[in-house]
């Protein structure tokens, strides 16, 4: 009971007195939080009479707990109570967000091991609450790849941090990899990422804040690679996601290239990514009855974000296209729209987001056509 009530006494302080930081000279502890809400309305086709969507919903309820001891170890503690109490599998946003540990004793790179984001795609690597949006694109949004898994990178910057590299090894099977045990393949899955920011570094940010005397751009590139042939059985529960294709019985071949810039309270993002799948059974479902051995996907994304800071709002558009499968017919198109108002600046802010459905695809059939959000994004700090 004591624990509890340390807990929730710890808990309380953050709501009340914003980041609350320990120090014992050696030991620096840092604990934040952030809660987010909002209504949503969804917009259905004739035939669908199913409005459960159209609610008020509490997305998140998180703790972060960020540390350093001395110079050589650093740590982050992340995790949402709403999505914890709710046994929510949601790859976008998970219970656990992040338990990982970095060593930096090294002078050419950093270690990081434990639970966190896997280096591919920067529209996963940005944080939520700095993006005027609700939503990442769609087929970035943890059903087609895993965004966050358990593993080891190597990690450095160089250049003054205009040059970032990532190497991981992971166990490959995203969120369900928290359970413990790999799939009975026991195989690995590996990523890369390269990125060169010019003129100086660029942070993980979707919004020009600073509003930036002179043009910044930064330009990624990544891979990942798992081969993951079962020897009969099937994968853990969740762990192929919505669209059956997160992990495949099979080799999974993947790479992207992404490119930011930032000039004056204008700012863009620009994404690509290619996946090859390679199931072992020729008559896997996502080879569609065809006779060939493999399958592609590929998707676009697009956002072109003003910051205008004397009103202390951010105006986005965003396009996205993707193929779930080369092998059925149609392509998925959506555009977006996004108003935010910053109260104080990302520590408050009203967030509005509009969805609308261009064409979708013959294995992903929506039930509406338009969606709406509107709600408050608070932190704690």
């Amino acid at each position: 009971m004591s624990r509890i009530l340390l807990f929730v006494f710890l808990f309380i302080s953050i709501l009340i007195n914003g980041q609350l930081t320990l120090s014992n000279g050696h030991h620096v502890l840092e604990i934040t939080g952030a809660a987010t809400t909002y209504y949503n309305n969804r917009i259905l086709k004739p035939t669908q009479t199913d409005h459960k969507k159209n609610r008020f919903k509490l997305r998140d309820a998180q703790i972060q707990l960020e540390g350093r001891i001395g110079d050589d170890y650093e740590y982050e503690l992340q995790f949402d109570l709403v999505d914890l109490a709710t046994s929510s599998q949601d790859p976008e946003n998970p219970g656990l967000m992040d338990c990982y540990m970095i060593f930096k004793g090294l002078n050419f790179m950093e270690i990081k091991v434990g639970w966190g984001k896997t280096p591919y795609s920067r529209s996963s690597l940005i944080p939520f609450i700095y993006s005027p949006y609700w939503q990442r694109p769609e087929f970035l949004r943890g059903d087609i790849f895993a965004r966050r898994d358990v593993g080891v990178t190597l990690q450095g910057s160089y250049l003054k941090q205009r040059l970032n590299l990532f190497l991981g090894t992971y166990t490959g099977l995203g969120e369900v990899s928290l359970r413990g045990n790999n799939d009975n393949s026991g195989k690995l899955e590996h990523m890369a990422r390269a990125e060169f920011a010019y003129p100086s570094r660029f942070k993980y940010r979707s919004v020009d804040y600073n509003i930036s005397p002179q043009p910044m751009v930064v330009l990624g590139i990544n891979g990942r690679y798992a081969n993951k042939k079962l020897n009969g059985g099937s994968f853990p529960s969740y762990a192929i996601g919505e669209y059956n294709m997160k992990v495949i019985d099979g080799t999974k071949y993947s790479y992207g290239f992404d490119l930011a810039t930032q000039y004056k309270g204008f700012s863009s993002q620009f994404e690509y990514h290619y996946m090859i799948g390679q199931p072992q059974n020729i008559n896997h479902s996502l080879l569609n009855g065809m006779n060939t051995d493999f399958f592609t996907m590929n998707g676009f994304a697009g956002e072109i974000t003003y910051f205008y800071k004397k009103k202390n709002t951010i105006i986005s558009s965003r396009y996205e296209q993707f193929d779930l499968n080369d092998l059925v017919e149609g392509k998925s198109q959506r555009i977006y729209g996004s108003l935010a108002y910053q109260i104080d600046g990302f520590n408050s802010m009203i967030k509005f987001q509009y969805w609308h459905i261009l064409s979708e695809e013959e294995n992903d059939p929506l039930k509406w056509t338009n969606q709406l959000r509107l709600g408050w994004c608070f932190l704690f700090k």
